[in-house]
């Protein structure tokens, strides 16, 4: 057993090392320190050869997904000691730029957002980092983690070296990038490698973009080893000159086991991305990937010398209008859970796994894994009965708006928040018309329309459904579009037209629509918290749709994580205390929304349930989740 100790005049970390020796794979524990500035800190993570070396000893990474921007800041310690106890030592996050700069020019970086910390923590657990700050990231995002504001120019070219995109990441850059220059590991911090974009070999528009972002990266003061990281396909086109290339894959077919066992390439080689799940869509199944089929492939890599990054490790949870869409044919708007079938459960829990995998590592050690640290379960509470109600239409005069225009416009054109347009949601459009007859929408509805005819339901627009029938009557009438955005594609060739809301003309008997009144329904916090002043409706009531209905969970003691359950109802979204916690939709799979327990408060807890359908009126806690039937992948 070789044996490398490397001493600080601070505080010890241990480093999980790996080495092929005669095809067997030999891991120990090196005292390479984290947060502290020494003389050895001059090398870093190099490729030498075909090994990946650390301050000049042989190191393999074994690394875990975990996004601090899909976890509760109070859980990150938990999430990333339970990393640590299962034998890996490299944390790897996405940097999510429309949730950094939500309108441009102003950047968040507190709360949930708060990367320096995020990363100091790491440090403090003991582990590495990969950081992975895009500007397009994928990771299942809406739009990829791309600011929804970059479509309002008509001309834009995502993902290229068009001037409209390279300003605004040259923008972004120079906020982010300062801030994680100090936490690089030659100045003592955790963060040994930087990616370089991500998957650009699957997309591959322009051969300068590359090159634009490794200079970018470069230029200020990243100095960490480079990596791309791509499907076995997209590593023909994806690469750029002086960053090592990883590959993405959840099985190891034949291409892929042949790269892993030739060293023709002479580079380490990194396994970025082992997909140990799949993201779900509303009304398909939930996808799974068996855990004896998970810790196969993970042995086969290593066996193979080849360093690796479970994906996810952890996935978390999609808050709010996070989630994007995937596209078949059709944009499929994705689940608010990212549970991804990962190792630790959406709400931090051990899964069979989590246990495989810690046995796997264990093997290979000198000394114990760290203890796991101890769960504390969930608990199910009284359900919350809705007593008050609110119908949309009441709520307008408290919505961002109204605006006027002639025709219809997308959400991202709008012309709000400062020249930034809506970001995410639904958008109210209403005009009048005195005739009936066939509504078509052309297919420019995104995604998804309930129509309305002087407040009472016609029917649903969608991709597929492109005409109603509207019904005569005497008089001006108002109709009413409620469009919501349930998603934009994170990947692929449709990126630079994922415009949401009305893009285009809606026809009444080939009469295009005019003199529009918009409304932004974004369900921004500022907006929930302006509905305690609104008039609430009190029992007996007829509750209307779409509308809002509150209630009052409570919690007798310290608040522990619950799952909110709504049999009974719709479509719609789902605000406790104020938090965003995400779409429910009764088509499934997912069937409950996860609720962490330090978003409540002993005592009462406000529940604010927007629903476009139908409520049963009382909203359930449970204390397991419903992810929905399994399928496996």
């Amino acid at each position: 057993m070789l044996v490398f100790r490397v001493r600080n005049l601070h505080r010890r970390y241990h480093v999980l090392l790996c080495f092929s020796i005669a095809g067997v794979i030999i891991y120990h524990f090196c005292g390479v320190q984290l947060g502290a500035k020494t003389m050895t800190r001059r090398v870093g993570l190099k490729a030498n050869g075909t090994q990946l070396t650390l301050e000049g000893k042989a190191f393999c990474i074994l690394g875990g997904s975990l996004h601090y921007f899909r976890v509760p800041r109070a859980y990150w310690m938990d999430r990333m000691l339970k990393l640590k106890a299962c034998g890996l030592n490299t944390l790897t996050t996405y940097v999510p730029w429309n949730l950094h700069e939500p309108k441009r020019g102003v950047f968040d970086f507190q709360r949930e957002l708060d990367l320096e910390t995020y990363v100091s923590m790491a440090a403090e657990v003991g582990l590495w980092v990969i950081l992975r700050p895009g500007p397009y990231i994928s990771a299942q995002c809406d739009l990829g983690g791309l600011p929804s504001w970059l479509l309002r120019d008509q001309s834009m070219l995502l993902r290229t070296t068009y001037p409209g995109f390279t300003e605004a990441v040259n923008s972004f850059f120079d906020k982010l990038i300062p801030k994680v220059l100090p936490l690089q590991f030659k100045r003592g911090g955790p963060i040994i490698a930087v990616q370089v974009e991500n998957e650009y070999g699957s997309y591959a528009k322009d051969s300068t973009y590359m090159p634009f972002i490794k200079e970018a990266l470069l230029s200020r003061g990243i100095e960490e080893l480079l990596l791309t990281s791509d499907t076995h396909e997209g590593m023909k086109q994806g690469g750029v000159s002086g960053a090592l290339q990883a590959i993405n894959l959840q099985k190891l077919s034949h291409e892929v086991t042949e790269y892993l066992d030739t060293d023709r390439s002479g580079s380490p080689k990194m396994v970025m991305e082992y997909r140990v799940g799949r993201v779900d869509v509303w009304g398909d199944l939930h996808h799974v990937l068996g855990p004896e089929d998970m810790i196969a492939t993970v042995r086969k890599i290593l066996k193979r010398g080849a360093s690796i990054n479970i994906y996810m490790f952890h996935g978390g949870t999609n808050f709010g209008f996070m989630s994007g869409a995937s596209w078949h044919l059709e944009p499929k708007p994705q689940v608010t859970s990212y549970d991804y079938d990962a190792p630790l459960s959406e709400a931090g829990d051990y899964t069979a796994k989590y246990h495989l995998l810690r046995d796997l590592l264990g093997r290979y050690r000198s000394i114990p894994l760290p203890d796991m640290p101890v769960l504390r379960g969930a608990e199910a509470y009284e359900a919350a009965i809705v007593y008050f109600h609110l119908s949309l239409w009441e709520a307008l005069p408290l919505t961002e708006g109204p605006f006027r225009s002639e025709s219809p416009i997308s959400m991202e054109n709008l012309p709000a928040y400062n020249g930034n347009g809506q970001s995410y949601g639904y958008t109210l459009y209403e005009t009048t018309i005195s005739d009936g007859g066939i509504l078509n929408s052309q297919g420019n509805v995104r995604d998804r329309a309930l129509v309305f005819l002087d407040k009472q339901f016609l029917g649903v627009l969608t991709y597929k459904i492109l005409e109603l029938a509207v019904p005569d009557g005497r008089g001006v009438r108002t109709l009413s579009l409620l469009v919501e955005n349930g998603g934009r594609v994170s990947r692929g060739e449709q990126l630079d037209r994922q415009h949401k809301g009305l893009v285009g003309d809606v026809l009444l008997n080939d009469v295009p629509l005019k003199d529009f009144t918009i409304y932004i329904l974004d369900m921004k916090s500022t907006f929930i918290d302006s509905l305690r002043w609104a008039p609430w409706k009190v029992p007996p009531y007829t509750p209307t749709f779409p509308g809002f209905f509150q209630g009052r969970l409570f919690v007798d003691g310290y608040p522990s994580d619950t799952f909110v359950k709504l049999p009974g109802w719709g479509k719609g979204v789902v605000f406790v205390n104020g938090q965003n916690l995400g779409r429910h939709w009764s088509v499934g799979p997912q069937q409950s929304l996860y609720l962490p327990g330090p978003w409540l408060n002993s005592g009462a807890n406000e529940v604010i349930v927007f629903e476009e359908e139908e409520a049963d009126l009382k909203v359930h806690f449970e204390s397991s989740a419903d992810l929905g039937m399994a399928a496996d992948i």
